[in-house]
């Protein structure tokens, strides 16, 4: 194993502060990806290109400092980005299928991460843990790379994530740095009042205390499912709804829930009546979150009820109103201002902000708008694959699909298909399926 100690470029000299948000404090949430390459990965030039990355997103090398008194802070200075490099010789080839949600029980990418120590970063040694950590493996026999990479969530959501390594595989192959240009400082929300009425729910979803079904204190009970779609079965859901504006987005969703609703419920104490949404809220004209915005800029609004929950017309709808509603920049304000102040308490009160999950509500985290492969091929087009992990239960997560590779030839990728996973109880699994 040989282990890189990368500096950013441009030393930054004087410790300068970003300030967080409260609702940054995500202390013990990753990102863990995972991208594999078919081949020809030249380690000196990904570390030129992550020194160069770094020099223009000091941020990512920063350090937790935890509270001061009224704000938390990462400190940037001269602090350094891990990266492990492995000579694998035991595979004889990457072992996992096309699915890019693994089971986060069966351990499969632990191999190929160097995770992020949450441990250390809730704890009062905090600075000394890096935010963000890179593992690169070679597997001799097949020629393929991997790469690694675990992001603490206190940096950014996916929309930065991405961002930021979308940054090294563009100047990796001597290409320029994609737009936007990284923001980091932002919006702090400590003078902004809070919405009483939006904060009962907002701190019902945002306190694990208050967890109603959760699968980490049953594991047994939850199974993963990943179900694949081809873009005309999409085109196909979206036909179904006619009418209005809703997205073959929101009708892929909408048709997962009606499935677990006309399939799965055993009663009607067990059909899912509403939804919390994530929502990326960055745009032009929002002042808060310009599209460059390096933070936690999604919105989690809770939807109302479906009107009729076996509909698959009125739970498309119910979304689709949801997200429109999230684009009115005083809504905006209005949510992510409760939503700080909600999560600035737990972590006051030693707690850790964790999602809970009723049985009557389905978390919807998609990432369709997020093209991984794509958009951090290193040169390698329509030949990297993504993997993540994490889900559970009731949290939906979607993807693009990922190419294939037949052991002779890359079969292309259907570009409009899409991946959807999440967990559901052992007993109703099958029951889902079939249907």
């Amino acid at each position: 194993m040989t282990t890189l100690t990368e500096y950013p470029v441009s030393r930054i000299g004087t410790k300068d502060h970003i300030k967080l948000a409260g609702t940054d404090l995500w202390i013990t949430g990753l990102i863990n990806n995972v991208f594999v390459y078919p081949s020809g990965w030249d380690v000196v030039k990904f570390e030129d290109a992550l020194g160069r990355t770094l020099s223009s997103w000091p941020f990512i090398a920063g350090r937790f400092l935890g509270y001061d008194g009224e704000h938390y802070l990462i400190e940037m200075s001269n602090n350094t980005i891990p990266v492990c490099v492995i000579e694998n010789t035991d595979l004889t080839k990457w072992p996992l299928d096309s699915n890019v949600v693994v089971d986060k029980d069966s351990q499969q990418l632990q191999p190929f991460l160097d995770e992020v120590q949450t441990k250390i970063l809730k704890s009062d040694s905090c600075r000394d843990e890096p935010l963000f950590r890179l593992k690169l493996t070679h597997i001799k026999q097949s020629g393929e790379w991997i790469m690694g990479a675990s992001w603490s969530h206190m940096l950014g959501d996916a929309d930065a994530f991405l961002q930021f390594l979308k940054t090294i595989s563009h100047l990796y192959q001597n290409l320029e740095a994609p737009e936007p240009i990284p923001i980091f400082n932002r919006h702090v929300w400590l003078d902004d009042p809070a919405d009483e009425s939006l904060r009962p729910d907002i701190k019902k979803f945002l306190d694990g205390e208050q967890m109603e079904t959760n699968d980490g204190k049953d594991p047994a009970k939850y199974d993963q499912v990943n179900i694949h779609f081809c873009g005309e079965q999409i085109k196909g859901l979206h036909s179904l709804i006619g009418g209005g504006h809703v997205s073959t987005q929101d009708a892929l969703c909408a048709y997962i829930i009606l499935t677990l609703n006309t399939h799965c419920a055993q009663n009607n104490d067990e059909l899912i009546l509403r939804t919390n949404i994530m929502i990326n809220y960055r745009k032009e004209s929002n002042p808060y979150a310009q599209p460059g915005l390096i933070a936690n800029a999604v919105l989690m609004p809770l939807s109302n009820s479906f009107e009729d929950p076996k509909s698959l017309s009125n739970i498309a709808k119910t979304i689709r109103e949801t997200i429109v509603q999230s684009r009115d920049i005083e809504f905006i304000r209005r949510w992510v201002a409760t939503a700080d102040k909600v999560m600035r308490t737990i972590v006051r009160n030693k707690g850790l902000p964790k999602m809970s999950i009723s049985n009557d509500r389905i978390v919807l985290n998609s990432n369709w708008r997020y093209d991984w492969a794509n958009l951090v091929d290193f040169g390698h087009k329509n030949k990297c694959r993504f993997y993540t992990t994490w889900t559970r239960a009731l949290y939906l997560r979607i993807f693009h699909l990922n190419p294939i590779y037949n052991d002779t030839q890359w079969i292309g990728r259907d570009e409009d298909g899409a991946e959807v996973a999440f967990r559901i109880e052992e007993n109703k699994k099958q029951k889902f399926i079939d249907a």
